[in-house]
C-alpha cells in the first residue's frame, strides 16, 4: 500500500501511476542493469522513435543509468547492453552519486562547510567597489 501511495503521490519513487499505465499497456521490458533498474520500450514518440523508458529501483536519479544503458535511452545505439555483450570502455567511469546537499558533499578548502578552518586573506585581493 506504500509504495501505491508513493507512485500516487510522487514522481521521485520508481515511477508514477502514469508510467505503471503506460508500460502495462505498451512496454516491453528490454533488460535490467546492475542497480536493478528496469528498461522499457513501447509505442513511439512526436519523432516516430520507438519511446525507451527506465524504470528506477529506488529513488529517481538519472545519473544512476550505466553509459551502455545510457546510449540506448537516448537512441545512440538500437542494441541495448542487454541483447549483446556489452563491455564498459576504460574510460566510462562507474556511477557515482550526486551527493550535494548531503553531509557527504564536497568541500573544498576554504568552503565555510569544510571541516578546517578558512585560510587568512593573504591583503593580494582588492575587493571591487562600485565607481571606483
Amino acid at each position: 500500500m506504500k509504495n501505491f501511495l508513493l507512485q500516487f503521490f510522487t514522481w521521485w519513487s520508481s515511477q508514477t501511476l502514469g508510467t505503471r499505465f503506460h508500460t502495462w499497456r505498451h512496454g516491453t521490458e528490454v533488460g535490467r542493469d546492475e542497480a536493478g533498474n528496469i528498461y522499457d520500450e513501447g509505442g513511439t514518440d512526436s519523432e516516430e522513435r520507438t519511446r525507451r523508458w527506465v524504470i528506477y529501483k529506488d529513488l529517481v536519479e538519472a545519473s544512476q543509468i550505466p553509459p551502455g544503458w545510457h546510449g540506448w535511452m537516448h537512441h545512440r545505439v538500437d542494441t541495448p547492453p542487454s541483447k549483446e555483450n556489452y563491455v564498459p570502455r576504460e574510460w566510462e567511469k562507474p556511477h557515482v552519486p550526486n551527493l550535494t546537499g548531503t553531509p557527504a558533499a564536497y568541500r573544498p578548502q576554504g568552503s565555510l562547510f569544510s571541516a578546517g578552518r578558512r585560510p587568512q586573506v593573504t591583503g593580494d585581493y582588492d575587493a571591487w567597489t562600485p565607481g571606483g
